[in-house]
């Protein structure tokens, strides 16, 4: 009898495996959180936290309130945070290869395309940048094509003439001022300040369902929509050796609430973005769809902007070279552009 119980509990002790150790992370968005993106980034720390029993608390910091949005990472990465989720293209000053983990421009037209890229050889190849930085790209959300919103009616390249305009940093500057525009460069947080006092006449911010949550269009009436020029992708990225101490089944938990907020947020904004319109139109706001000659100027101003940022550093180079290949086999560009 004593073997035998001896052997049950030998195989009790076996079966239960050893608790996870528990971890706290302090991540950083951008957005406010009664932003759709804000809510949705919301459900993901709950998601965390549950799959995970209760091993991984998130401490999650909404609209830049512990820094600046452009210096998530570098806080990350110094340990001040453990994640960033803001966007790679905030760190172009860093490498320029971070503006096509970013904001390609120009680019996919979809959010299905972008994520294509990614999880097929798109990731391990940005995760050699990323772990040059000491920080590890975890995964990106994409809430589809932004819409820029102006004071000022938008209807084509001509309206963009000395438009004074908030613009993230990167290469977007240099498109748009090549094609006449005048972009400032601010955060996220000094955007209604600016349009209230004229420092700027417009901004690129968001899609079109987080500017009118977030209040824009109380500001302004005019709106590119469908959008066409930029689709960020926000990414999770971690200090490495942070993300590293995690045990893999952490590392697989947050991957998977990761993906999961990704698609949610790329589908809700399908719907949202639609929604939002008509009732923006039905509140007096202009929206301003390009027409397909207006578009091309603006993809082809991007396009070649690419070929000068791969010029700067070979990290640049081989992700364009890896966007232009992918994009090509979609048969969204073709081999002469």
């Amino acid at each position: 009898m004593k073997t035998l119980l001896s052997g049950v509990a030998l195989a009790t002790l076996v079966a239960v495996p050893a608790t996870a150790q528990s971890v706290t992370l302090r991540i950083q968005n951008h957005y406010a959180p009664d932003q759709t993106s804000g809510k949705l980034i919301q459900q993901f720390v709950e998601d965390v936290e549950t799959m995970s029993g209760g091993d991984i608390d998130i401490e999650m910091f909404f609209s830049s309130s512990v820094v600046k949005t452009v210096e998530t990472f570098d806080a990350a990465a110094s340990g001040i945070l453990d994640c960033d989720m803001t966007g790679g293209a905030y760190q172009t000053g860093k490498n320029p290869a971070f503006q096509f983990v970013g904001d390609i421009m120009g680019g996919y037209d979809t959010p299905w395309q972008q994520y294509a890229w990614l999880y097929s050889g798109g990731l391990e190849q940005a995760q050699e940048l990323y772990n040059e930085y000491g920080m590890q790209l975890v995964g990106w959300n994409l809430y589809g094509q932004e819409s820029m919103v102006s004071s000022t009616p938008i209807a084509g390249p001509d309206d963009l003439k000395n438009w004074k305009f908030r613009s993230p940093p990167g290469m977007e500057t240099e498109i748009f001022a090549n094609l006449g525009a005048s972009p400032i460069v601010m955060d996220f947080t000094e955007v209604f300040t600016a349009l209230e006092t004229g420092i700027i006449e417009g901004s690129d911010y968001s899609g079109l369902a987080n500017d009118e949550s977030i209040g824009l269009f109380d500001l302004v009436k005019h709106a590119t929509y469908p959008g066409f020029h930029s689709m960020p992708a926000d990414h999770l990225a971690c200090n490495k050796s942070v993300w590293d101490g995690l045990t893999e089944q952490q590392q697989r938990i947050i991957e998977v609430a990761l993906q999961k907020m990704s698609f949610r947020i790329a589908l809700t904004f399908e719907v949202e973005n639609t929604q939002a319109a008509e009732r923006l139109t039905e509140a007096g706001v202009t929206l301003h769809d390009w027409s397909a000659e207006d578009r091309a100027t603006f993809r082809e101003a991007a396009q070649s902007a690419w070929q000068d940022w791969a010029g700067r550093t070979p990290e640049a180079k081989a992700l364009v070279d890896s966007h232009i290949a992918f994009l090509t086999q979609l048969g969204l560009i073709s081999e002469t552009n």
